[in-house]
């Protein structure tokens, strides 16, 4: 495994999916510091609220992972408004969508952002290497 994270913030409505995904990232010990929302407002607010330009950058992840499918604001609301900040501030974040959906139209859509990761549930010890390898 690659170096230690700062943290990391998983974003999905589903408890079971954010309670395994957390054991799993413990487990493997990549990160200082795990977040868990259970609502992508929430996380955004979190995240880069108020002012992003002058957020703590200490307090920014370094990686992200947020669902699709999710009541209120969805992932790819989050997505669009992620896209939407200076470029400063994507620039400390990997931006990761983890979902069950492989639909084709959701494919898409998620690559209209050049760097966001797109990985199928469940977040499993290879997915998450193959991603620490390839973007830190």
């Amino acid at each position: 495994m690659s170096k230690k994270l700062r943290s990391i913030v998983l974003v999905d409505d589903n408890e079971t999916t954010s309670f395994l995904n957390n054991r799993l990232l413990s487990r493997l010990d990549v990160a200082d510091k795990v977040h868990t929302f259970r609502k992508a407002e929430q996380a955004f607010q979190f995240l880069w609220g108020d002012d992003s330009d002058v957020a703590d950058s200490s307090a920014t992840p370094a990686l992200v992972f947020v669902d699709l499918k999710m009541p209120g604001m969805d992932g790819f609301e989050f997505l669009k408004l992620y896209d939407a900040l200076p470029d400063q501030s994507k620039a400390k974040t990997v931006m990761a969508v983890l979902t069950t959906s492989m639909h084709a139209a959701d494919t898409a859509r998620v690559a209209q952002y050049p760097n966001v990761e797109y990985l199928a549930k469940p977040l499993t010890e290879e997915k998450m290497d193959k991603l620490l390898k390839k973007r830190f």
